[in-house]
């Protein structure tokens, strides 16, 4: 990786780059995830830094102009989302170069974003959502299992990766909740539905066990069907899976996620309620979900409102 050969060869930008992630991964306990995407990112920006001729070594070297001149270069072969998460990256080295003395002035805050184009998260209507919670074969180990799966990925708005790793022991069934490690190792409490209570319940009593015989699976609460802790990629597979069978062949978990949230506040639940259950770190992040929740009432409207249908009989 360029960041490491960097390392290697003594660039003092580099040094400053590798000691940020170390703050990254120690001080700031950021996500494992947060931190490899900073250091690909950053590895890349490197690697831009050296095959310029006059390039800047240091932290206090570097300027607008070459964070521009970075981002144009990026932008021929990356998305905007992409060319976002890369600009957040430097940003953020940014301040902590500031912090450290590292440099005089944050060049990256002047950094322009492209828009890329707005998408709003793709939900079930309640009627998709009911049918495929009864879409895994509850006659077999893995059907019932994926049966809580899903129970608890829509009940709850789980992220796959909060699913996956939680244990036995995260789960209190006796007062509908389970305890999960967000995005920067946040704690937080999130509560079950009766349905999810009811599904982990006949998975634990019926599933757990014979799933869970190799004892390889340790206190995962979720166990595949070679003994071991179910992983992400099953998930997806397995949601995909029963997403098609409903017709639905491009849902994945986190769409789950965003069809509980949706119907939540649909349902008259309060936005910042719905912040916490989710474990988003800006109110603006829960807000989308106004968005899709004002499509879904406009085609309601659409198609019940006598106003609406006689619009349509004057235009035919």
């Amino acid at each position: 990786m360029a960041l490491a050969k960097s390392t290697e060869d003594g660039s003092a930008l580099a040094r400053d780059v590798a000691a940020f992630l170390q703050s990254l991964r120690g001080e700031r306990r950021a996500a494992l995830n947060t931190c490899l995407a900073y250091e690909r990112d950053l590895a890349q920006w490197l690697g831009f830094a050296e095959q310029k001729a006059h390039g800047p070594r240091t932290t206090a070297e570097v300027d607008l102009l070459f964070l521009r001149s970075f981002l144009g270069h990026i932008l021929k072969q990356s998305k905007p989302s992409t060319v976002a998460r890369k600009v957040a990256a430097i940003r953020a080295f940014f301040r902590y170069a500031e912090r450290h003395g590292l440099a005089s002035k944050n060049p990256a805050a002047m950094l322009a974003l492209p828009r890329g184009k707005r998408r709003l998260p793709s939900v079930l209507n309640v009627d998709t959502a009911a049918e495929l919670m009864t879409t895994p074969d509850d006659e077999t180990l893995a059907g019932i299992r994926d049966r809580a799966v899903v129970e608890v990925l829509y009940g709850s708005g789980l992220r796959v990766s909060e699913l996956t790793n939680a244990n036995v022991g995260d789960f209190d069934l006796q007062h509908a909740s389970v305890r999960v490690l967000g995005k920067g190792s946040k704690e937080r409490s999130v509560p079950l539905g009766s349905k999810a209570v009811a599904s982990l319940h006949s998975y634990l009593a019926e599933a757990r066990p014979g799933l869970s015989a190799t004892g390889e699976a340790g206190q995962a609460m979720f166990v595949s069907a070679r003994g071991k802790r179910l992983g992400v990629r099953a998930v997806e597979r397995a949601v995909k899976k029963y997403g098609t069978l409903c017709g639905r062949a491009d849902l994945v978990p986190h769409g789950l996620r965003h069809t509980c949230a949706t119907h939540m506040l649909e349902g008259g639940a309060d936005l910042r309620a719905i912040q916490e259950m989710l474990g988003h770190a800006s109110l603006a992040t829960t807000q989308q979900y106004t968005h899709v929740s004002m499509d879904h009432i406009l085609r309601v409207y659409d198609n019940a409102h006598p106003l609406a249908r006689e619009s349509e009989k004057a235009e035919k």
